[in-house]
């Protein structure tokens, strides 16, 4: 091995180091990738529609849990942390410390400048690989748009886009309806959209 290169850990040396770390980390080809705390507006977004998802979906098979609940990406090794996921039925776990969910039915990121082309590219590619995932969100914190990628029967993705506070995001996998108004209520865009 030479000087600079790096030990690859294993998936089960990744798990025992996240599992006992007071911060979260991301995994993917034997490295760990630390995740930076969350601003408020990022936070605010992710609650405010984790809270009108779980509240419209009480009481049926699906429900909405948010950022501290991994996802694995069996077929390619990813472990992440998506702001929100959408899980319908039983949950299926890694393994029996019941820490990470296989198969979620939609998974929500809300963008931040740092992860944005990351989100929108090689994390949703992996997302792809799950067979149980119906609907990738990717919800702006600048601005109030929501764009959501519907899987096709051939496998390909299709964007609808929701902008303005007028709008409403409308899921497929799960009959519900959430006005931008209520998603983005308490956020402050900045005076010009960053792109």
């Amino acid at each position: 091995m030479s000087a600079g290169s790096k030990k690859k850990l294993t998936e089960a040396e990744y798990l025992a180091i996240e599992r006992a770390a007071e911060f979260k980390s991301e995994f993917f080809n034997g490295e760990m990738f630390a995740m930076a705390g969350a601003t408020y507006d990022h936070n605010r977004i992710k609650d405010n529609l984790a809270s009108v998802l779980n509240s419209r979906l009480a009481g049926g098979p699906c429900f909405a849990l948010t950022s501290d609940m991994k996802v694995k990406v069996s077929k390619t090794g990813l472990y992440a942390y998506p702001d929100i996921v959408i899980l319908c039925g039983e949950p299926q776990f890694g393994d029996g410390s019941r820490d990470t969910i296989l198969n979620p039915a939609v998974v929500i990121e809300v963008l931040s400048p740092s992860t944005e082309k990351y989100d929108r590219g090689a994390k949703f590619r992996q997302y792809q690989k799950l067979e149980s995932l119906n609907e990738y969100v990717l919800v702006s914190q600048d601005e109030p748009i929501c764009e959501r990628f519907v899987r096709q029967p051939d496998d390909s993705w299709m964007l609808t886009s929701a902008t303005g506070l007028a709008a409403e995001l409308c899921f497929g996998t799960v009959p519900v309806r959430v006005a931008l108004a209520a998603i983005y209520e308490g956020v402050v865009f900045p005076d010009a959209p960053v792109r």
